[in-house]
């Protein structure tokens, strides 16, 4: 199959030159591997993967041995199998002057975390990779970052075209995962059984000594029922029979997995009465919608909860556009005690971007009055809209616009 150009390529290239080390965290399947040899083509590095049960075997009983084995550049797979090697590289390091020394992945973030940060602090740049946004799996490449100015927005729709919400919602349903990209809905279908039973519960068995795997089944399944709603820890252990601890628990499991995204909520010192509670997104809406037996983009855009679909497909975009960026952002969502509620607010050098996400091609202009509570902050009133269906750009008044979704 031909490779296909990930938006990380230029951030995770720009961190390799300056620190000796580099991890790219996320998913299994999204293409972490496959990248990094892409980008190793044609230099002398070489691969070992800890998947392979000699390498891994080797590296967790004597990690001096394992460097002598395979000697730097190495790029190292599935890394958090051997925390041994941490110490080892972080030696390593210090002895040289060189950057780019090891290029890493890994899947489990939570266990590996905590190892990398008490072993290379100072000496790893570290990324996620998420599965394939829209303008990666059509390889649309914008002359224009992203902001939220008009002519920003109207130079990326000029490259973006027509905004169809059929393209839309093909793309929401067969999700971002590289090898369902060609595949037809048996094989997709096949491809996300097989990976809840091989990848995600060998993982969770691993990472959180979860053994129940019925329930644990019945629980991703109701995350994906509740997806682009606040966290209601209550259903979710009803739903499953388990305890509101114990899901808890599970929720943190597959967020560190890269299953779900968790969007926390806004909080200020000067508002009162704002809900403490995050919003449930999974990474990947292909596998979402798998999970709630949506069977064809059709039914899925027609259904009850397409509204939902298009939120969380509209959050991911905009995670995923902001961790591959030079740009550092912090995004949330606002909700208060009265139920007043702003999709996303995208908070960006003391500014705050408000954005409403409706999946209509004409929607209410006055979302936009539900701003006027960033005016009560310290932060800077920045320019933001209604990300929705409409097919062109058009301001509604001097700070926010009617955004297509598809220049996003």
């Amino acid at each position: 199959m031909k490779y296909i150009h990930r938006d990380l390529e230029r951030k995770f290239l720009r961190m390799s030159g300056f620190f000796k080390a580099v991890l790219v965290t996320g998913a299994r399947q999204t293409g972490k591997t496959t990248m990094l040899k892409h980008l190793a083509q044609g230099h002398n590095r070489t691969y070992v993967s800890l998947d392979d049960f000699f390498a891994r075997q080797l590296a967790q009983n004597d990690p001096v041995l394992f460097f002598q084995t395979y000697e730097p550049p190495l790029i190292i797979d599935e890394v958090q199998y051997a925390p041994q090697l941490f110490e080892q590289i972080k030696i390593i390091c210090d002895r040289s002057d060189k950057t780019g020394l090891f290029w890493l992945t890994g899947s489990q973030q939570y266990s590996m975390m905590q190892n990398v940060s008490e072993s290379l602090a100072g000496r790893i740049g570290i990324m996620t990779l998420y599965s394939m946004t829209r303008d990666e799996k059509q390889q649309i490449r914008y002359d224009t970052e992203f902001d939220f100015s008009l002519k920003s927005l109207t130079a990326r729709k000029r490259t973006a075209g027509e905004n169809n919400i059929k393209d839309i919602f093909c793309h929401i349903w067969q999700g971002g995962m590289p090898q369902v990209i060609a595949a037809d809905e048996e094989q997709r279908t096949e491809y996300y059984n097989s990976y809840i039973d091989t990848y995600l519960m060998r993982d969770i068995s691993e990472a959180g000594g979860i053994t129940d795997m019925v329930r644990f089944r019945r629980f991703i399944t109701a995350c994906a029922a509740l997806v682009s709603e606040p966290v209601n820890y209550r259903r979710l252990s009803e739903i499953a029979e388990i305890s509101q601890p114990t899901a808890k628990e599970w929720l943190r499991l597959l967020e560190g997995l890269g299953i779900v995204y968790m969007l926390k909520p806004f909080a200020n010192n000067q508002l009162k009465r704002l809900t403490r509670t995050p919003k449930l997104y999974f990474c990947d809406t292909g596998l979402c919608a798998y999970l709630s037996m949506w069977l064809t983009p059709e039914a899925l855009m027609n259904g009850a909860a397409s509204g939902h679909y298009f939120e969380n497909y509209v959050v991911m975009e905009l995670v995923k556009y902001y961790a591959y960026s030079p740009v550092k952002v912090n995004m949330t969502y606002y909700r208060d005690s009265n139920a007043k509620e702003i999709d996303l607010l995208i908070e960006e050098n003391n500014s705050i971007h408000p954005v409403e996400i409706k999946k209509s091609a004409s929607p209410d202009s006055r979302e936009i009055r539900k701003f006027a509570v960033i005016d009560k902050t310290e932060f800077e009133h920045g320019m933001g809209g209604i990300i929705c269906m409409c097919n062109d750009v058009i301001p509604i008044d001097r700070l926010n616009l009617y955004i297509p979704c598809n220049v996003i």
